[in-house]
């Protein structure tokens, strides 16, 4: 995983973030207090935050789903661009992490747009289908264990509207999926996955080669 954007040296990547990164001290706190946790490598580039929130605004998100939040970057970022009346579901199963996330959602004045489901991501995106909330999502972002990539994703492309747009986070890894002789099941199961994207009919996308690499996938 990686938490700036790859195959950019320092220089050029503090260029980057000097000219382009207009990130809220509120999600630079939290950003830098998950730089000191174990599982900070698990933690989204703040570029790749920035962009997200500029694609909620673009499509004019009001109702989105996230699946892996871990100490809630990516959905305070999102939070903080959706308009009053936005709402984000998010998936998570542990609850120290989200933790974290509930207080800086709490601290940013966002946390009655955020519903944290505690449970498996594929529990609570079948109960919201068994809900009849198919098609009722604008924007849906999944970084949560690779070898469920898939069933998320079909899950979601049920759930996000037409027009709506999956954002699918990791899908370069670091680099790893390029070489075949890299074998582990992470690593395979985002190789097939982006495969089947590339093959998905249903769905325009591009992959956006930011952080460790975001597909974007357009419902038709």
């Amino acid at each position: 995983m990686a938490k700036q954007t790859i195959g950019l040296d320092n220089q050029l990547y503090e260029y980057l973030l000097s000219v382009s990164l207009r990130e809220p001290p509120i999600l630079k706190q939290l950003r830098q207090e998950t730089a000191r946790h174990p599982m900070a490598m698990m933690q989204i580039a703040p570029e790749q935050g920035q962009f997200m929130a500029l694609l909620v605004q673009l499509i004019g998100a009001k109702k989105t789903l996230e699946v892996g939040v871990f100490t809630g970057y990516s959905s305070l970022a999102v939070a903080l661009a959706l308009p009053p009346d936005g709402k984000i579901i998010a998936c998570d199963i542990d609850e120290e992490y989200t933790a974290i996330a509930r207080r800086y959602w709490q601290e940013a004045g966002v946390a009655d747009k955020i519903d944290l489901r505690i449970a498996p991501a594929l529990e609570t995106l079948d109960k919201l289908l068994e809900q009849g909330q198919a098609n009722s999502f604008d924007f849906a972002f999944i970084d949560a264990d690779k070898r469920n990539y898939e069933n998320y994703y079909e899950r979601a492309l049920i759930l996000v509207r037409s027009g709506g747009l999956i954002a699918i986070d990791n899908v370069l890894w670091s680099g790893r999926v390029a070489f075949a002789e890299e074998q582990d099941n992470r690593t395979k199961a985002i190789r097939e996955f982006n495969h089947k994207l590339y093959r998905d009919e249903r769905v325009t996308i591009s992959l956006v080669p930011i952080a460790d690499g975001l597909t974007l996938a357009l419902k038709r």
